[in-house]
């Protein structure tokens, strides 16, 4: 059992590193039983770290030391010291090399950091701390080195040797063995390191860049899945073209390679030309991917691209600078998206997620600034903050200086620290000075956690025909910091009259009006602004495009959100206008249900969810975005005590009413789309990804009738469509359905002709561990021995346990708290196996506080016995304690 807390480590703590690593140069023996790895580091003295040669101290972990030397002497144990994670030693001079060797396992390492076994293949993942278990280095982010690598395996089994930078020579061996050797020309910090050996094959092509050079590209995946990877490859191409366009950034290496891995723990890593995914991430054709399958692929894809420079050529001081790569290339990918398809659904989509869940993260005990101040264990934050958040701050500042002005502050900030490590400062001033601006109290969104409240209230003079908005911004307390002072919150807004239309924006003070959508900063805790020359008291359209993450309220009536789904011209104005009136709609139900009153759905839903089914000029995927009623995720967090039972009972109550009472419009917009799905070819583009989204929400919501016309028209879906978008949400609503012959047959002919197929797989883990109805517990416990399942693989442990825990709310808090029971278990099996997907399961345990004191106690209980299991990982130790503390 641990006796002492692991080591916090501070942002205020920082130093620069005392040596620096000039030199890298790697040799790889991989055996089946074991690998040696024989490293030469050419290192001097730091000058900016002062006078004198204090020892060296380099990090390693779970490493067996063959041997060291120091400028060719070989060192004796007298010479140095080592502990489990570190080897310290003296250097004589300011300028020297340290030889070593080193035996590792990577045939037996389930975490999957450092080097690893996935399957048959060799592969690496070393962010953020994973290079200290492959040799003993300096694994900081601040050190950047030349690294040249050599990788020798026996040929027959692994034939393809890749590694960072260009490949510049190779042979064979005696015994069957071959070698190659990349070189990278540009300093990197050792996470960003990568090697991988295997039997792949490679799909390849070429991308000829601005400057008329032409780069070789590559995807590596298992045999079996060649036939899977031209969306992935279409994208890196149209990502390439993109970053010319919009950032002026081209690529700089010879080749640039993708390798599809089964086994990871993220989504992918942005290695130096040699990009190691999971191959979730990778691996799309129609009969196997649905359409999010394959706008996942394209945004993953474009963000590891976008890296290059975004995190590669500058890359992060320190990890408490995480975001300064993440939110930055996040904010870049959503860019490319909304380029790609449509602006306003993409925006929609993200805004949806971050509200349910990075919002939900910063109500928790692990609430902490996008640009944390301390930390356990740096894998604990790769999170919803750091990432989504960390992009809404980046959206912000592009909002407030333009997209030129951005552009000259990105142009300005890669010129002047390319090959750096640097900090959401350097960032921040790059922008200041191309922009001429100040962005000190900007700042704060990098140091304050949580997510800010604004209420706002108006005023109408019909005498001076003046209209005033007051703001008024506040934060709530969070882990640390008690106080929070004023944001700079960019808020566009728009001001309708009683046609709809746009009315021209002129403050008092100012000369003419200056558009009829602009965006004011508050900068204070209590401001006022006042709009002048209205003849009549407008309806406000506030937080355009969601311009600041925040929370919103205005005292809308049901009418006005009605007249603004209709008449907003900011698309995802008219979204949230009709999430608003959902929600109002679906609290007035919840109440109902709690005190035991029959239920019943205000018409005003209705009519205005059938004028949006009607509006044949809306483009559909906003239509089905309109359709979907806020998420019980979403009730959940914007609840002050959640009733999981009565949110579920009054969501599926609206969601039946609306069934029945738009029924012959829903099943007019899917026959219709179906039929053009019938007789038209399977195409990965926006027009067609909107199509199936309405076609399949309309199914979604046609099967609560229970019809037989349904029933078969569902069942025909399943049987025929040629694309998994169609066939997994015809299965889904089957398994959701009481229908319990046809979901059988289904759930069992899907298995059987998928079997072979993981990541399909994956989908019919999920479809079955979210599924509401009862017995949920039971079905995910069952299927943890189904043949497909392995708690080894990340993929299947998110698709089966973690869809159970994060999406099934009824389930998994069944008030007898045999979910809660359930997680901890597997808590406590990973934490032995793979400490990183343990502690990200974590997360529906740590928000114990939104539920009612019998839950809390049963929550809390089981994250005390995972506390009392054992001997915790850093990673599931962190959080189960800061889950507990206050």
């Amino acid at each position: 059992m641990r006796t002492e807390q692991p080591k916090m480590i501070y942002l205020k703590d920082y130093k620069v590193p005392d040596y620096l690593i000039d030199e890298t140069h790697l040799t790889f023996e991989l055996f089946e039983d074991h690998t040696l790895v024989h490293a030469q580091l050419v290192m001097r003295r730091n000058p900016e770290a002062g006078e004198g040669l204090p020892a060296l101290t380099l990090d390693g972990q779970e490493l067996e030391l063959l041997s060291i030397s120091l400028n060719d002497r070989e060192l004796s144990s007298a010479d140095y010291q080592l502990t489990d994670s570190h080897l310290t030693l003296q250097p004589d001079s300011a300028s020297f090399v340290i030889d070593s060797s080193v035996r590792i396992h990577p045939e037996t390492n389930t975490a999957l950091e450092g080097l690893y076994k996935s399957g048959s293949m060799f592969c690496t993942q070393c962010e953020a701390e994973g290079f200290r278990k492959i040799t003993y280095y300096l694994d900081r982010p601040d050190v950047m080195s030349k690294f040249t690598t050599t990788v020798s395996a026996e040929q027959h089994h692994y034939p393809v040797l890749l590694s960072n930078g260009n490949p510049i020579a190779s042979g064979s061996e005696e015994g069957g063995r071959h070698w190659a050797t990349w070189e990278d020309p540009f300093k990197k910090p050792a996470y960003l390191f990568a090697l991988v050996a295997g039997d792949l094959w490679c799909v390849e092509d070429t991308f000829t860049t601005m400057s008329q050079r032409e780069v070789a590209l590559r995807i590596y995946v298992e045999p079996e899945n060649i036939d899977k990877c031209q969306h992935a490859m279409d994208s890196l191409k149209r990502s390439m073209k993109w970053d010319e366009e919009v950032y002026g950034r081209e690529y700089d290496l010879d080749i640039f390679m993708i390798v599809a891995v089964n086994d990871f723990n993220m989504g992918a890593m942005e290695n130096k030309g040699l990009n190691i995914f999971n191959s979730s991430c990778v691996l799309a054709k129609a009969e196997t991917a649905t359409d999010a399958a394959h706008q996942r692929v394209e945004a993953v894809v474009a963000h590891e691209y976008f890296h290059n420079w975004s995190g590669n050529r500058v890359t992060c001081r320190d990890w408490f600078q995480l975001s300064l790569k993440e939110g930055f290339t996040v904010f870049r990918d959503a860019e490319f998206s909304a380029d790609m398809h449509s602006r306003t659904v993409k925006r929609i989509e993200d805004v949806a997620y971050l509200r349910t869940h990075q919002f939900a993260e910063d109500a928790g005990p692990m609430a902490h600034p996008v640009r944390p101040d301390a930390f356990m264990e740096i894998s604990n934050f790769y999170t919803l903050t750091v990432y989504e958040k960390g992009s809404e701050v980046v959206r912000m500042i592009h909002t407030l200086v333009g997209a030129e002005g951005f552009r000259k502050g990105s142009d300005l900030y890669f010129e002047r620290h390319d090959g750096q490590a640097v900090t959401c400062d350097d960032f921040i001033k790059a922008m200041e000075e191309a922009n001429g601006i100040d962005l000190t109290q900007f700042k704060r969104w990098y140091s304050q956690a949580g997510t800010p409240r604004v209420v706002v209230s108006e005023s109408y003079d019909a005498a001076a025909n003046s209209y005033r908005l007051k703001f008024q911004q506040s934060c709530p307390p969070t882990p640390g910091q008690a106080e929070k002072l004023p944001f700079v919150i960019p808020v566009e807004l728009g001001l309708l009259d009683a046609q709809g239309r746009e009315m021209p924006l002129q403050l008092i003070g100012e000369d003419a009006p200056v558009g009829r959508s602009r965006v004011l900063q508050l900068t204070e805790a209590e401001q006022t602004f006042t709009f002048v020359n209205l003849p009549e008291k407008p309806l406000p359209s506030l937080l355009r495009g969601f311009s600041a993450p925040v929370k919103l309220s205005f005292p809308y009536s049901r009418d006005q959100l009605m007249f603004l789904m209709q008449h907003d011209a900011d698309g995802f104005n008219r979204w949230e206008a009709g999430q608003q009136l959902s929600v109002q709609v679906l609290q007035d139900l919840i109440a109902q249900q709690q005190r035991g009153e029959q239920m019943v759905l205000d018409q005003r839903l209705v009519t205005a969810l059938r004028s949006v089914l009607e509006n044949d000029s809306l483009d559909q995927a906003m239509v089905a975005e309109m359709l979907s009623l806020p998420g019980e995720g979403y009730l959940i967090e914007i609840s002050e005590v959640a009733d999981v039972d009565a949110i579920h009972a009054a969501r599926e109550f609206a969601r039946e009413q609306l069934s029945a009472e738009l029924f012959d419009l829903l099943w007019q917009r899917y026959q219709r789309n179906r039929e053009l799905s019938r007789n038209s070819a399977y195409v990965a583009q926006a027009e067609h990804f909107a199509r199936r989204s309405l076609q399949n929400i309309a199914l979604s919501y046609l099967m609560l009738s229970g019809k037989p016309d349904v029933l078969a028209a569902c069942l025909e879906q399943f049987e025929k469509a040629d694309n998994m978008t169609e066939r997994l949400t015809a299965l889904a609503v089957l398994v959701n359905s009481p229908f319990e012959k046809e979901k059988a047959l289904a759930l069992e002919s899907f298995a059987d002709y998928f079997k072979d197929n993981p990541l399909v797989m994956d989908q019919w883990f999920s479809v079955q561990a979210a599924s509401a109805l009862p017995g949920a517990l039971q079905r995910v416990e069952q299927l943890m021995q189904h043949l497909a399942f392995t708690l080894k693989n990340p993929n299947k442990v998110r698709a089966l346990i973690g869809a159970f825990a994060g999406q099934n709310f009824v389930g998994f808090h069944a008030a007898d708290g045999s979910g809660y029971r359930f997680l901890a278990d597997q808590v406590i099996t990973l934490n032995g196996l793979n400490p990183q997907i343990a502690s990200r399961l974590l997360a529906p345990l740590t928000r114990w506080r939104k539920y009612d004191s019998a839950r809390q106690t049963l929550m809390k209980a089981q994250l005390q016995r995972i506390l009392d299991s054992g001997d915790l990982s850093s990673d599931v130790f962190e959080v189960v304690s800061k889950s507990l503390a206050g």
